[in-house]
């Protein structure tokens, strides 16, 4: 192991700049594998301990997130979803196949009462995602009045027979899910007049407040923007982008979860960066058609995707979450933060047992994964005022790929604490980094850092913290002006500079 020198970092806190809404660390919830039953309800006659059938030991850890907002029901199973099959009493709810996800049987035991109960119970706004591709105006309408309405109609009073007497809040409504592939094959110009009949009939009514959400791009397609936003723009209050990160960059075979070498890491990390440009490129549009910035940007859809853990059902997307992820969580983070401006939700997939998952399940146990760790760290970024970074660091390099050594974002808190996160994108070598706090005096810095030995190191029943987050102690110092940060391999950083 070497250690690098001479990496310069500035956090800018003479120049604020936007604010970091904290939906922009936002979770995701999809009936999808054991993401639902198993993950967050098991039932109330289960030994597992339980609030009305949703397990307590996911809501206790989720509580010490502070997670902002939850989207559910999907993703592609959002395009299959009847709300009604999940209202009324359990024992009288269909039983429907699964086909957007191996075709398993859904029981709908975990419906519209049950999702908002648990969102209720972390603390989450519930963005709440209505079916376009097989459904029609009328149900999703439907469906909101039966949520939110506290008029005496037969929707609201069909809500309060089935327990919930006071309205909630729906603060966010989805129009569809990457219609462009399994939310109905659409062309952009064919989803953009839907929109526009959905939203004509849902969610405008007198004093509305909810944000109406388009499904947007793959990625890589801006031309999607381009088309939604010329022919449905003034209708809509944001729409989405999804940016997953695959090793290889095939969905065929995207790469193992553990046991891969210094090239799938690398590789992880300049996909994972790809975000950057995405954003950017979705952003400029959006800046031609809207320069006030009216309409936000959603990453409602972004994380590692590799191949399902050996043993396990294809079709449940259950994967490991190592070490590797928590830097890719901590870069996507990042870069989250330098687009405060324009992107104000972003939604990781997913929450429990399910692609990047904060939360993994084994029975009556649970592990807290590297990635839940990174988004506890970084809690303090919800809501601070993005500052710019001015980060000098050398490249890192291998084979016909090159990316930086170092990642940062940093902000300002409602104290006044400047915060910073930095990531050492580098696997065998420690970082010396000299950060300059402009236009502030130091006068108290802690911190805390995330690592781990092996390049695919994870949490698992037997070793539950084996990569947990530890103090920096003397990795961290303070000088006038600034702070010195000595960062081991692999590693994720937090500093709270007073």
């Amino acid at each position: 192991m070497t250690s690098s020198s001479g990496v310069g970092l500035i956090v800018r806190a003479d120049a604020p700049g936007a604010t970091i809404e904290r939906n922009v660390h936002g979770q995701f919830v999809e009936h999808l594998g054991s993401g639902v039953y198993g993950g967050i309800w098991v039932g109330e006659d289960s030994a597992i301990p339980n609030t009305h059938g949703i397990r307590a030991d996911v809501v206790e850890a989720l509580r010490r997130l502070h997670v902002p907002v939850i989207r559910w029901p999907g993703g592609c199973f959002a395009d299959r979803y009847h709300w009604r099959d999940g209202v009324g009493r359990r024992a009288a709810r269909p039983r429907r196949v699964n086909a957007s996800w191996g075709g398993v049987i859904e029981t709908n035991a975990f419906g519209s009462h049950e999702f908002m109960e648990f969102a209720e119970l972390i603390g989450a706004a519930p963005y709440v995602n209505g079916n376009v591709g097989s459904g029609s105006p009328q149900e999703m309408a439907e469906w909101v009045e039966y949520l939110t309405s506290d008029a005496d109609s037969e929707l609201a009073d069909l809500r309060r027979r089935n327990g919930r007497h006071m309205p909630w809040a729906v603060p966010y409504l989805g129009f569809g899910n990457e219609p462009w592939g399994c939310g109905g094959s659409m062309r952009a110009a064919a989803y953009a007049d839907e929109f526009r009949r959905f939203a004509t009939f849902v969610g405008t009514g007198h004093g509305s407040t909810i944000c109406r959400i388009a499904a947007g791009a793959d990625g890589e397609d801006p031309g999607w923007t381009e088309t939604l936003m010329a022919d449905a723009g003034p209708q809509l209050d944001a729409l989405t982008v999804h940016h997953y990160t695959m090793p290889t960059g095939s969905s065929k075979r995207k790469g193992a979860a553990t046991g891969f070498g210094e090239a799938e890491w690398i590789s992880t990390m300049s996909r994972c960066l790809r975000i950057d440009e995405v954003i950017r490129n979705h952003a400029a549009i959006l800046d031609r058609f809207d320069p006030a910035k009216r309409v936000a940007l959603i990453v409602d859809e972004w994380g590692t995707w590799y191949d399902p853990d050996p043993g396990t059902d294809p079709a449940a997307l259950r994967q490991q979450n190592g070490i590797r992820d928590a830097l890719v969580a901590a870069v996507t983070l990042n870069v989250l933060h330098g687009h405060a401006d324009r992107v104000r939700m972003a939604n990781i997939a997913q929450l429990v047992n399910v692609l990047q998952a904060m939360i993994l399940t084994d029975g009556d146990r649970i592990v807290l994964t590297p990635t839940y760790h990174v988004f506890e760290m970084y809690r303090p970024f919800q809501g601070a005022t993005s500052v710019p970074v001015e980060l000098e660091a050398p490249g890192y390099a291998l084979g016909d790929r090159t990316v930086p050594s170092l990642h940062a974002s940093a902000a300002i808190d409602g104290r006044g604490r400047r915060i910073l996160g930095v990531v050492n994108l580098l696997p065998f070598t420690t970082a010396e980094v000299s950060a300059r706090i402009a236009g502030a005096r130091v006068t108290r810095a802690t911190g805390r850092v995330l690592t781990a030995d092996e390049m695919d190191a994870v949490n698992d029943v037997e070793r539950p913290d084996a990569v947990s987050p530890l103090p920096l102690g003397t990795a961290l110092r303070m000088r006038p002006g600034g702070v010195d940060l000595e960062l081991p391999p692999k590693s994720v950083a937090v500093v709270q500079i007073e």
